[in-house]
């Protein structure tokens, strides 16, 4: 058995690729992708809050409208709601998850 070389594997490869449709990436990988960015912000410094957020345009979801009207502190407003929830795990780890309320940037993913 002869050993390719990577230039020739890569063309083997790329050969067997229908590069006329854009291929999407998997829901699981967008969901890992997603969660390693919001950790990224996170360490970097404190995220908008919920408020300034929905402000913007981003529809909120469920947890994050109780937050938005719950007597807390701006600091409690902007922490990253999705790292508790179990939609981010379900996500990450389900290519297809049953995530059903509106405003989650998990659920968006399954309807690509």
């Amino acid at each position: 058995m002869t050993r390719l070389s990577d230039e020739e594997f890569m063309v083997r490869v790329a050969g067997g690729l229908d590069l006329t449709e854009p291929q999407r990436p998997p829901a699981r990988l967008q969901a890992k992708i997603l969660s390693a960015l919001l950790a990224r912000q996170a360490e970097t410094g404190p995220l908008l809050s919920l408020t300034e957020i929905h402000a913007r345009g981003r529809e909120l979801c469920v947890f994050e409208q109780l937050v938005t009207i719950a007597p807390l502190g701006g600091r409690a407003k902007s922490v990253n709601l999705c790292r508790l929830c179990h939609a981010r795990v379900l996500a990450e780890c389900l290519e297809n998850p049953l995530i059903h309320w509106s405003g989650c940037p998990y659920s968006a993913f399954k309807k690509s």
